[in-house]
């Protein structure tokens, strides 16, 4: 009886403790709505935000032409990328920047994909069984993230619109949330 009632408070810690990880903080995405019926400037450029603001929120969500993206600022640099992971669709809006081997990454909130902000690759952890000692490295699947060029221009952030001749794995749920609204921006 002893053993059911430790079962018992165990599996009831272990409930508190999942509740208190999915309601614990939150990272907020600042959502520029202003981007949906944005000017594109004669050299094709997209306008997203004032460089002060972008840089106090450290990331921001947008819309191109229906398209969403996040814009990051991190280590001094911009990063723009489809704001949705190319794995199953999580709101990269909300994921953690981490290190990886020197690479600035997204971890995705929802299954933990790790894609660098550089080049949009996703990366894994992987092992070589053949080594005598295998130690787990980072490895890369290749590209699956699209990432968007950002230009900035006397304060101003701007966004060349994507090369859609080139598809990438996350074009799939940049498709499926391009009308979502609110609901795709991860809110």
């Amino acid at each position: 009886m002893l053993d059911l009632i430790i079962l018992s408070l165990h599996f009831f810690i272990c409930f508190l403790i999942s509740i208190a990880i999915w309601c614990g903080p939150k990272v907020q995405c600042s959502s520029l709505s202003s981007t949906e019926g944005a000017e594109t400037e004669p050299d094709g450029l997209i306008f997203i935000g004032k460089e002060e603001n972008i840089k106090k929120s450290q990331r921001i969500t947008a819309k191109i032409n229906g398209r969403e993206i996040v814009v990051f600022y991190h280590e001094g640099k911009f990063h723009a990328l489809d704001s949705r992971c190319y794995h199953e669709g999580g709101p990269l809006c909300r994921g953690e920047i981490e290190d990886i081997d020197g690479q600035a990454c997204i971890v995705c909130p929802w299954h933990k994909f790790r894609i660098t902000l550089e080049t949009g690759e996703g990366l894994y952890e992987g092992i070589n069984p053949l080594e005598p000692s295998p130690t787990p490295k980072w490895q890369s699947k290749g590209v699956k993230q699209r990432i968007h060029k950002v230009t900035i221009d006397n304060g101003n952030v701007y966004v060349s619109p994507p090369d859609l001749s080139v598809s990438f794995d996350s074009d799939y749920f940049a498709d499926k949330y391009k009308n979502g609204g609110e609901l795709a921006m991860g809110k």
